[in-house]
């Protein structure tokens, strides 16, 4: 939480002593229009996220219980923890310099060096230094999400979608489906085998493009009725 609180204290002086502006800009404001958008990234990523681990599941042959010793504590833990990764990575990535590198140079420049360097600190979160297949993979797959995530606050001019596309991934992959650092949470892969090829591709397909495809359906529809408002 520390470090949370670091970063919107850098971030206002960032704001303040380079634009001339407040932590406003970065959209926290709760509006009818903003919790809309949170709502549908959450709902959105939690669907494409658990249609993803499903299918896993029934690739590999295994069935998906539930772990008897996950509780309301390890639930609630969890959820805060996931909740507080997000910020913590919204904040540096989709926050204030995110909002000066769109001015400073526009809105897909700005965006696909964001999503560059989100991509390039998983390799650090990840420790996968010496693996350079792993290193690539997830460069791609995390610098593909970013990208959705810096267009996501690019054009809505609002943390409220990325957040909520962020969180609603991470918290079913996480906490439902165990998919994480938190280790056995609610449901628990059993007997799985090994995929095929072909499946294992799709699947990688879908994990890659998915939750991207439906959020640049949302942002697309945003950004018209954006430019209808202003002709």
């Amino acid at each position: 939480m520390l470090g949370i609180v670091v970063e919107i204290i850098a971030s206002w002086l960032l704001l303040r002593f380079v634009e001339g502006k407040d932590l406003l800009v970065l959209g926290i404001a709760p509006t009818i229009k903003r919790l809309g958008n949170l709502v549908f990234g959450v709902v959105a990523s939690t669907v494409t996220c658990a249609i993803y681990f499903l299918a896993i599941g029934y690739a590999a042959n295994g069935n998906w219980t539930i772990n008897e010793e996950f509780s309301a504590q390890s639930f609630l833990y969890g959820s805060w923890w996931t909740l507080k990764s997000v910020l913590y990575e919204e904040l540096i990535f989709r926050g204030a310099l995110l909002y000066i590198l769109i001015r400073r140079i526009g809105l897909r420049a700005g965006c696909f060096i964001s999503a560059f360097c989100f991509g390039i600190y998983h390799w650090f979160s990840y420790d996968l230094f010496g693996n350079t297949f792993q290193m690539l993979f997830i460069l791609i797959l995390t610098g593909v999400a970013g990208l959705m995530f810096a267009f996501a606050f690019g054009v809505t001019k609002s943390l409220y979608l990325p957040i909520g596309l962020h969180f609603g991934w991470n918290f079913v992959s996480a906490i439902v489906f165990s998919n994480g650092p938190l280790g056995k949470q609610l449901l628990v892969l059993e007997g799985a085998g090994q995929a095929s090829g072909t499946l294992s591709t799709g699947l990688t397909i879908f994990q890659l493009l998915a939750l991207p495809l439906v959020a640049a359906w949302y942002i697309r529809n945003i950004w018209k009725e954006q430019s209808q408002r202003a002709t």
